[in-house]
């Protein structure tokens, strides 16, 4: 009887194991095995909420420090509760609808609706501090981390290091276990093919063979935290030194405030979260998008944010959503509202 008790535990304890993780794919990423259920709930996220999606589905997609939140506009489910403990940061759907979630200090999970694959720097991830990602036009997924950039094409990472004022590929295999400065808080590839890498030091471009510092008067763009590209190709870097809109030739400065996050939505208008004027105060503005050849553009103060603001997202209903230090908001052109109860506060 004892042996067969102990016959029984052992197999118990193998199930578990085989059930829960470890099992790697051909791509290197450990595999982790759901058997619970999700975390569903009536309220959102209620800590810090860092980047907002759409999928194609329409379901939003949360990454907070709480962690991955997905919401079919009746009620949010934590998917990641019972199965990872982590701080979320970025995330991603690609183009073949699997999602992507980078965290703080536990490396990239990839996600296919059914299981978790997770990819450190034992998989050859530069760095295990992923601030955002981004999908390029050849289906390339590119992780900016502390201390620069990874690019995984389904197989193995490429990395690319800075070192101080400069940006390189590294072909040693070289990785860094611990927080580096420099993380890159933006990637965007531009209708022209080029790359742009936006960090806490400099704002870097790509050619596919040369990194180059990019600057303004001989000076460079530093503490980006945002970049985008408009319909028209307009390049707009949010940061430090402001809200700023390159066409390629001339610079325009908008503002001088410190810019968190840029959103451009369908009539054109520019959404950002900033800091308004002598204060550590965050708020969500809108630059009507008729304007923004004017000397002075028309601007609105949506919502007050308290000591942070951040990813914003325009979903395909026209509604704005947006993260803060206290879970997430939807601005649906007259009323914001939370989602930090069951009511939903407006």
């Amino acid at each position: 009887m004892k042996k067969y008790l102990q016959v029984c535990a052992l197999l118990f304890i193998l199930f578990l194991y085989t059930s829960c993780r470890q099992n790697k794919t051909e791509s290197g990423g450990i595999i982790i095995y759901s058997k619970t259920e999700d975390v569903i709930t009536s309220y959102g996220p209620q800590w810090i909420s860092r980047n907002i999606i759409q999928d194609r589905k329409n379901n939003i997609w949360i990454a907070a420090f709480t962690g991955i939140f997905r919401y079919d506009g009746k009620s949010f489910t934590n998917i990641t509760s019972k199965v990872i403990s982590t701080r979320f940061f970025s995330l991603l759907e690609d183009r073949n609808g699997n999602l992507w979630f980078g965290s703080i200090g536990s490396g990239v999970y990839y996600y296919d609706g059914k299981t978790f694959q997770n990819f450190t720097i034992k998989e050859g991830l530069l760095n295990n501090e992923v601030t955002s990602i981004y999908e390029d036009k050849k289906g390339n997924i590119w992780f900016g981390v502390s201390g620069g950039a990874s690019r995984y094409d389904g197989k193995s990472f490429r990395n690319y290091i800075i070192d101080g004022n400069s940006m390189n590929e590294d072909r040693t295999g070289k990785t860094f276990p611990n927080r580096r400065p420099y993380e890159v808080n933006s990637i965007i590839e531009d209708k022209k093919g080029k790359f742009w890498f936006a960090t806490r030091g400099n704002t870097f471009t790509y050619d596919g063979k040369t990194f180059s510092v990019f600057t303004h008067n001989d000076k460079p763009f530093k503490n980006v935290r945002s970049l985008i590209e408009d319909k028209k190709g307009n390049i707009w870097l949010g940061g430090f030194d402001g809200l700023w809109r390159y066409d390629g030739n001339t610079f325009i400065s908008f503002t001088k405030n410190f810019v968190g996050y840029i959103l451009e939505d369908k009539k054109g208008n520019i959404w950002t979260s900033l800091q308004r004027d002598n204060s550590q105060v965050w708020a969500l503005f809108r630059y009507d998008g008729k304007s923004l050849s004017n000397k002075k553009p028309t601007v609105s103060e949506i919502k007050s944010g308290g000591n942070g603001l951040f990813g914003i997202l325009e979903a395909r209903d026209g509604n704005i959503w947006f993260g803060s230090m206290n879970g997430v908001y939807r601005y649906d052109g007259k009323t914001v509202t939370d989602f930090k109860n069951k009511e939903g506060q407006k």
